[in-house]
This record gives C-alpha cells, sequence and structure tokens, in this order.
C-alpha cells in the first residue's frame, strides 16, 4: 500500500488543475464515444477487441482522446503528476503453440507512434535498432518469447521505456499471503484466456512504476510484482500524454481483449466490479462440462478412436500398396507450423498444374496456389532420399518456421506424401529478383530500388546470423532466392538448405551443396559452412545487382570475364572500378555511390572468412547508421586480395602489393 500513500501525499502537494477519473465495468456502446478506438481496434460488447483475426498483419489501440497531465514541461528534468489505474484483460491464442504477441498499456505523447510495425511489437515501435521517437512510455504483457531482446520467457510483464526490449522483466505471477519478502510466488498463464486484474501505480515526483496482477476476482495481493524507480523515467515522458491500451499479431489468431477500465489521477482508482465478467475460451474446450458429460465424450472418443483404426486397419489391408506413402506418421504430429493435407494443396494448385509452376531447381519445383480462404501462396515440393532424411530435415524445418521478420519469406507449414515433402510459403507476387535485372526484363529494376532491396535482404541476414536463440545459415543466398513482395521490398527465400547451430558453435555437416557461382572458398574445401560464407555469397549478390551481370556468364569470349568477381577486382585494379556498373541504370547514381557499393561487394567475398564483415557491420553501412566508425573499424580488420579466385600462386604478389596500397580506399566512400 506504500505506493497508494505516495501517491495520495503528491497529490496533496501537486494537486492537478483539471482531475481525470473514469471507471469501465464494461464496454457498451456507450462507451466507445468516450473511448478513441484506432486501427483494428473495436467494440465488441461488452469488451475491446484490439486486434482483427482476418487480418494477416493486425494492429489496434484503444485510448483516452484527452491527454493527461505528466510534467510542467517537455524538458523538464522532473515528473509532478502521478496517476493510479486498473484494468482486466484476457489473451486467449487460437493454437497453444503458436508464437504469442501479448498487449501493452501505454503512456504516450501521441495515440499513433510514428512507423510503428503492423505485425509486431505491441505496434508500438519500429524494429529492434530503431526506437520510437515520440515519448513513450509502455507497461507489456508479453505472451511470446524473444531471445534477441533478453526475454525471459513466453509469459513474462516488462517495463519498456521507448524500445521493445524491456529495462526491467518478471514473469507473470503474483505474491500470496502478507507481503513479507518469504512469501511464495505463484505463476499465472496470462495465454490461456483467464481474466486477468492488473493495478498500476505511476508514482511521478518518485520517477517509481508498480505493477501487480492478480486472478480477476482476486483481491489485490499486498506485494507488489514488479517495480521500476529510476529517474531516466522523465526521459521518456513530455509535458501531455495519452494512456491506453495497444497490440499487434502475424496471421496466428491471438484474441487481445480489455474487460473494464478504471484510472484516476486525483487519487486511487476506483474498484472494478469483476462479478458477472465474460469467461473467453476455445470453442472446443470442455472446462466447462459436468464431469459425467466429460466421461461420456471420453468414452465415445475412444470407441469411435478404436472404430477408425479398425477401419484404417481394414483399408490398409486391402490398399497397403497403394496408400503407404499417405499414412501420416507418430513424428510427423510433433512439427510446427501448420501440417496442409495433400488434397489441399493438390485442389489449390489445380492439380500441379504447368500453369501454376513458378519455377524448377535441382531442389524441386515451386507452384502457386489459392487456399480455400482465397489467400495465395507458393507451394515448393522437394524430394528426398529416406525417411530419415525426410525426418531430419523437418526437425530444420519446423524450427526455421518459427523465424518472424519483415525481410523473410513466411513459412505457413508443410505437408508429406511419401517421399516428397510440399513446403508452403507466403506467395511473393513480385517474383525473384533475378527476372527484374537479367532474362530480359519488360521494366529493368532502378538504381533506388536495387538498393533498397540489398539493404531489405542484409536486415533478413542479419536477423538469421544475430538476431535469433541459433545461428541460421542459410547455405543458397542468391539473387533468385531473393524475392519481391508488392511493394517491391525483398525477401530472403528458401530455407531448404539452411542449418541451425548454437552461437559460437559449427554447423554439423559435411556435404557441399549451394549454387555455383555463389559459394565461398571455405565451403568448396571444407564444407564448413558458416555465417561468414553467407557474408560471402551476399557480396557476390551485390556485385550481381550493381553490374547486371551472372556470377558466371559464358556469354564472353575472355576466360577472366566470365568470372563477375575477377572482372570486377581487375576493374578495381585499373582504378575503373565504376567501368563495372550496369549501363542500362547510369544517370540514377552518383560515381561515389555506386564505387561504394562495388567496393562493399569486393569486401564481403574476401577469399579469408575472417576478414570479412559481419552482416551486422553489413547492414549499418547500408543504413547508414555510425557509418564512420563502421569504416574505421572494417578498414582496421579487412584486407581485401585482388587475386583471381583461380589463380592465388606467388606470381601475383606484385599486383597484390599494389591493391594492399590502397586498401584505405575500399570502404571511404561507402
Amino acid at each position: 500500500m506504500l505506493p497508494l500513500l505516495f501517491i495520495l501525499i503528491n497529490l496533496t502537494i501537486f494537486p492537478c488543475i483539471s482531475a481525470l477519473e473514469f471507471l469501465f465495468n464494461s464496454f457498451t456502446a456507450n462507451s466507445t464515444p468516450v473511448l478513441n478506438l484506432i486501427d483494428d481496434a473495436r467494440l465488441e460488447p461488452p469488451v475491446i477487441r484490439l486486434t482483427n483475426d482476418s487480418n494477416q498483419f493486425s494492429r489496434g489501440r484503444a485510448f483516452y482522446p484527452s491527454p493527461i497531465p505528466i510534467k510542467s514541461t517537455s524538458n523538464s528534468t522532473s515528473i509532478s503528476s502521478s496517476f493510479s489505474t486498473q484494468f482486466i484483460f484476457s489473451i486467449l491464442p487460437d493454437d497453444p503453440s503458436s508464437p504469442g504477441f501479448g498487449l501493452a498499456f501505454v503512456l504516450s505523447a501521441s495515440t499513433s507512434p510514428p512507423n510503428a510495425l503492423s505485425s509486431q511489437y505491441f505496434g508500438l515501435f519500429t524494429n529492434a535498432t530503431v526506437h520510437t521517437v515520440a515519448p513513450l512510455l509502455a507497461v507489456e504483457f508479453d505472451t511470446g518469447r524473444n531471445p534477441e531482446f533478453n526475454d525471459p520467457d513466453r509469459n513474462h510483464v516488462g517495463i519498456d521505456l521507448n524500445s521493445i526490449e524491456s529495462v526491467v522483466t518478471q514473469t507473470a505471477g503474483y505474491y500470496n499471503s502478507s507481503g513479507n519478502a518469504s512469501d511464495s510466488f505463484v505463476p499465472l498463464n496470462m495465454r490461456s484466456g483467464q481474466n486477468i486484474h492488473v493495478w498500476i501505480d505511476f508514482n511521478g515526483p518518485e520517477f517509481e512504476i508498480n505493477v501487480t496482477i492478480a486472478p480477476a476476482g482476486m483481491s489485490r495481493p499486498v506485494r507488489t510484482m514488479l517495480s521500476y524507480k529510476k529517474p531516466i523515467i522523465a526521459n521518456y515522458t513530455s509535458a501531455d500524454m495519452f494512456v491506453g491500451f495497444s497490440a499487434s499479431k502475424t496471421q496466428w489468431i491471438e484474441a487481445q481483449r480489455v474487460l473494464a477500465w478504471s484510472f484516476s489521477d486525483s487519487g486511487v482508482a476506483r474498484d472494478i466490479n469483476t462479478t458477472n465478467l465474460p469467461i473467453f475460451q476455445l470453442e472446443n474446450s470442455t472446462s466447462s462440462l459436468s464431469p459425467g458429460s466429460i466421461a461420456g465424450i471420453v468414452i465415445g472418443c475412444v470407441v469411435a478412436v478404436l472404430g477408425c483404426l479398425c477401419v484404417f486397419y481394414w483399408v490398409w489391408w486391402k490398399r497397403r500398396g497403394k496408400e503407404e506413402e499417405d499414412v501420416i506418421e507418430d513424428w510427423e504430429l510433433e512439427y510446427w507450423p501448420h501440417r496442409f493435407s495433400y488434397e489441399e494443396l493438390n485442389q489449390a494448385t489445380k492439380g500441379f498444374s504447368k500453369d501454376e509452376l513458378l519455377g524448377a531447381g535441382g531442389f524441386g519445383k515451386v507452384y502457386k496456389g489459392t487456399l480455400s480462404n482465397n489467400t495465395e501462396v507458393a507451394v515448393k515440393c522437394v524430394n528426398h532420399d529416406s525417411r530419415q532424411g525426410i525426418r531430419e530435415f523437418m526437425a530444420e524445418i519446423s524450427t526455421i518456421g518459427r523465424l518472424q521478420h519483415k525481410n523473410l519469406v513466411q513459412m505457413r507449414g508443410w505437408c508429406r506424401k511419401g517421399n516428397e515433402l510440399m513446403i508452403v510459403y507466403d506467395y511473393m507476387p513480385n517474383g525473384s529478383l533475378n527476372k527484374w535485372i537479367f532474362d530480359k526484363p519488360e521494366k529493368v529494376m532502378n538504381w533506388v530500388d536495387r538498393r533498397r532491396v540489398l539493404a531489405d535482404v542484409a536486415e533478413g541476414l542479419n536477423y538469421l546470423h544475430h538476431g535469433w536463440e541459433q545461428v541460421v545459415v542459410h547455405r543458397d543466398i542468391k539473387s533468385s532466392n531473393v524475392l519481391l513482395d508488392s511493394e517491391m521490398r525483398g525477401r530472403l527465400g528458401d530455407f531448404g538448405l539452411a542449418k541451425l547451430y548454437t552461437h559460437g558453435g559449427v554447423p554439423n555437416t559435411t556435404r557441399v551443396v549451394g549454387t555455383l557461382g555463389y559459394l565461398a572458398p571455405e565451403v568448396v574445401t571444407r564444407a564448413t559452412p558458416t555465417a561468414a560464407s553467407d557474408v560471402y555469397s551476399f557480396g557476390v549478390v551485390v556485385l550481381e545487382v550493381a553490374c547486371g551481370r551472372r556470377p558466371i556468364d559464358t556469354r564472353f569470349v575472355v576466360e577472366e570475364e566470365e568470372v563477375l568477381i575477377d572482372w570486377v577486382r581487375q576493374k578495381y585494379r585499373e582504378g575503373r572500378l565504376c567501368e563495372a556498373a550496369d549501363d542500362r541504370i547510369k544517370g540514377q547514381y552518383s560515381e561515389d555511390e555506386m564505387e561504394a557499393m562495388l567496393k562493399l561487394g569486393l569486401t564481403c567475398c574476401h577469399p579469408d572468412p575472417l576478414r570479412r564483415p559481419t552482416m551486422r557491420e553489413v547492414v549499418a553501412v547500408l543504413l547508414g547508421e555510425n557509418v564512420e566508425a563502421t569504416q574505421n573499424e572494417l578498414l582496421a580488420e579487412l584486407t581485401p586480395t585482388v587475386s583471381s579466385m583461380k589463380d592465388r600462386s606467388s606470381s601475383a604478389s606484385e599486383e597484390g602489393d599494389k591493391y594492399l596500397s590502397q586498401e584505405s580506399e575500399l570502404l571511404s566512400a561507402v
């Protein structure tokens, strides 16, 4: 009760000019004129829903329309106001194994934080590295775990200051008994649909935030669950700020509901009436049935299962030769994401018709499909040699399917028929990058779009290498695996060859895979792919995009011009680097800009993997973040070579010395 006493004292010393106090025990048609519902937030009496199940990327916010005074001026280092609030929320996903999203209570200078993503980060933040520019403070009730943001688990509460990475977190729960240090902590699952009661006390003059939660209907615990007290809070507040709620999600359904809300900046918020609150659970949930009904259902299910098993055995016995490949083995049911039926994909692709064929390669064919809900997808068919190989392959695919980033093609699910795997991805309407540069396109991609796509792919690859709990080595970076969405933004796809390993470890593989012309030298000689070998392949893509030439082009009579990397290096040695640029986009770039891009590609293609930059450094260069510091660091670590990939003999030392004397220029324009 001490935080409440602080609030009462502060409000006595610093009385509000215009006190704000309200109480919604439920939300009706009369409530919405008082609240500002933004984006997908809507009224579903007696609750407010924050996201829309039918939208693949959904974001919603609910704010009280008038701001409350927080500080005397925006530049003030002290906070003069305090407030007390309590509310009740419920979070219920359709699929318990899907990624969680949660919701947040927000104190913001704007009801629409600039550039906030519609699919992630509670709909409040831009990304992991760029903070929102508006003063913003949030208490997150997070039902997902992002290791790159130091989340402790998939069920925690955190306090965010202008960043998705919380300054303090605590597993969701409450302390029972009298508030002593010896009290036991009771975990509280926020993804079960259970109604959660939250109390938040904001003590401005003391720079303190206290958060307490408990199941709805239970008295407020004496001991606070989460507390944060530092003067730095003042840096993330402004003179007037809005209070409300925000949430977001991707294609998975997770119902985020606010059932009641009480607020006061002139005292303790009035208690919410928790009786007669609606209870939310999945339609197939049996928790509300009587024991007799549950027993009857269980017995009926057992009988039905036994009957089905008998029928299945009879069918198998009669047609085991034809139907064996369609049997769903037990291990398949362990994997995530969604498993499509073969009939569903067969219908979506019109029987895998040639008219729906998007492309074919050494690892299978890709078809366009339209699911029953009119969602367009890409279906890749992959052949494997053995059932054991399929099982190992699916173990990795199921892990890769959990990756989420705006510059990665999202995996939607999979299907198996015999030794053939079908992997379902989001459909990219503008095809692959190589079709906009090679293959005689009707409209050649301009330089601005090319540079933007390279930055998009670099961000996606940086996430694979550094932004997840494991390192993901793609192993097949090439322009044909860079896909373009409806806005011509680049997304990295085709994870069929990807390998995962722990940070600091080495992939467990001895098989050389990839595409000729993109393979790093160490992969060919030692068959050991690493993040550095992905950087090499990305460097080849950079040179492809800038030069408008394939990595190996047999159209040229002179052998030295067949290999793109060698040809660009030769141009660099001769001081004519910009002559390597694509003639079709001349006049669309400055000479310094093109030279910088070509030098970046050469640096990524250094034969020594230890001298290549990391994707984090490449992203910093392409996005222009702390460019000067990045350049100095790269120059200190990298020593590019001019020797051909085909000839590294000592006879090239004279030319190598000449090139090494120019190394200080390599990134000066990047």
